[in-house]
């Protein structure tokens, strides 16, 4: 079996891969929604869904830095990874050891096509439709949902001291445009720093504190304000930036965001 990843690397195997380190959160998540839970071996510190993974998985570091040698003692015949998540130097390291799966999402058919590479790879393809037709399938919904709702300008925070924000080009973003939110940062690649003196100047009108990869209190939302009359919201970041069967939730979340 030959299939490429998304970007572009083709991978080689004899027979559909049984041992799996993981090394993304949201992917360990639709690995097991996949019915792949027994075919885990390594998973990340971060990987908190389903809860009950971190007794029984081997741990091999986060997503940013890994033990390769706990790696190669877990023998594993694939590795999943992530562009955004992962670093370029860990996954050339990485494929030292075994196949590595690399993903790189930035819309909801990026996702769908994550669903049907990681189905075809691991024998189950048919699930993996159903998964990718179920959130096509919540996406036309929420679409009908929010047609009517005023467009607001937003600043997605994801960060502070220094303060950073979602600019375009990621998911996240994506989303955003989906919640029929004009992200005032769009303008900016990434995650950019800012300062929060231009929040008087560019005045969104709702700002969002995601719960992930910062925590966020109630500290932060009362700086912000010294800086802007928008309205403050926190909200579940796994919602906003997990693209792995999670994103299945995401949508009821956001309408009740709009509620």
């Amino acid at each position: 079996m030959t299939i490429k990843d998304q970007l572009n690397n083709v991978l080689v195997f004899k027979t559909h891969p049984k041992r799996i380190i993981s090394l993304v959160p949201s992917q360990t998540e639709l690995l097991v929604a996949l019915g792949l839970e027994d075919q885990i071996v390594g998973i990340t510190k971060f990987c908190i869904h389903p809860t009950h993974l971190k007794k029984q998985k081997a741990i091999i570091g986060g997503t940013k830095k890994v033990h390769y040698q706990k790696i190669r003692d877990l023998h594993p015949d694939i590795i999943v990874c992530n562009k955004e998540e992962n670093t370029k130097e860990m996954v050339i390291a990485l494929q030292k050891i075994a196949p590595v799966y690399v993903s790189d999402i930035y819309t909801i058919t990026d996702v769908v096509q994550l669903f049907l590479n990681i189905g075809t790879i691991f024998n189950k393809v048919s699930l993996a439709r159903k998964l990718g037709s179920e959130l096509q399938d919540k996406v036309v919904d929420f679409k009908e949902f929010i047609k009517d709702k005023p467009q607001k300008k937003v600043a997605y925070f994801i960060w502070a001291n220094p303060w950073m924000v979602a600019g375009r080009d990621n998911f996240i973003n994506e989303l955003l445009k989906l919640n029929n939110y004009d992200n005032v940062f769009e303008a900016t690649s990434r995650y950019p720093e800012i300062e929060l003196k231009q929040l008087s100047i560019i005045k969104p009108d709702i700002i969002l504190l995601s719960s992930e990869p910062y925590p966020f209190k109630e500290k932060h939302s009362s700086l912000l304000q010294q800086y802007s009359n928008a309205e403050i919201l926190f909200v579940d970041g796994e919602f906003f930036s997990w693209y792995g069967s999670r994103l299945l939730q995401s949508f009821d979340y956001f309408k009740s965001l709009h509620a």
